[in-house]
Order: structure tokens, then sequence, then C-alpha cells
């Protein structure tokens, strides 16, 4: 008996690119908000400076599951990340973070609805967790704004 090579989800192209803009995405986002913690200066911005390192972290680890789901269902993932945009200051730094976490939760919401579509019920509860976590990014991001 042979050993299937296959998963045992078919999904579409279309999902799978799906999953490759939202890898780009987190690439661009943990390499923004890194860039962020390294550059962020004065008080304000030093009180917050381990938020922007812990957030790109969290953002690579959603980069690694969804590109080692996309390969489980035969994609393979993309290494380029989307634009970056760092900003030059700290208020600059979090308008540009609110926004790129506004995006992802738009594109997660998409993502969960496509899969649902294909009864690929991983990728659905996968992006749903991913979610949820950008959710918890947006609402940093705007509470830390409120105070710059």
């Amino acid at each position: 008996m042979a050993v299937s090579l296959e998963p045992a989800t078919k999904v579409s192209d279309k999902l799978k690119q799906m999953l490759n803009e939202a890898i780009a995405r987190e690439i661009q986002v943990s390499i923004q908000y890194m860039w962020q913690h390294v550059q962020v200066v004065g008080v304000k911005g030093v009180a917050v400076q381990n938020q922007f390192k812990q957030t790109a972290i969290a953002e690579m680890k959603h980069a690694e599951k969804i590109a080692e789901r996309l390969w489980y269902l035969t994609g393979t993932p993309t290494t380029k990340p989307a634009p970056i945009s760092v900003g030059s200051s700290l208020k600059e730094f979090l308008e540009l973070d609110t926004k790129a976490e506004e995006e992802a939760i738009k594109m997660y919401k998409g993502i969960i609805e496509q899969a649902q579509k294909e009864a690929d019920v991983t990728t659905a509860f996968l992006f749903k967790e991913i979610l949820e976590e950008e959710e918890e990014h947006h609402d940093l991001f705007t509470t830390m704004l409120e105070e710059v």
C-alpha cells in the first residue's frame, strides 16, 4: 500500500494565495515592529519599547504557523515581506501599526470565510486564533496611541 503525500484537505489556489499574502504581511509587521523597537526614543518610547519587540516576535510566530499550514496544503510559502513602513516618531509608529493591524483583521476574516467555504476547518481555526491575537495587538496600539 502506497503512502499518500497529499494532504487530507484539498484547497483552492485562491486560498493558498491568501495564505501567502498573510505570510508576507506577518513578515512585514514583524520587521516593522522590531525596527520600531530599535529606533524608538524618548521617555514615552522607552516605556513602550518592549511592546514593539514582543509584538514583532508574536507576528513572526504567526508567519511560521501560516507557512507550516500552507506547506501542508502543498503551497510554497513566500519569503518576501509586504512593503514595510517604519515611520519616524512614536506617534507615526503607532498610527502605522494600528492601520496594519486593521488591515490584518480584515484580511484574516476573509481567509476564515474562504476556508469555511472550502470546508477547511483547520485553516479557519488557525486564523480564528491568529485573529484574536491581531485584535489584541490592535487594542494595544490604539491604547498606546491615545497616550501620545
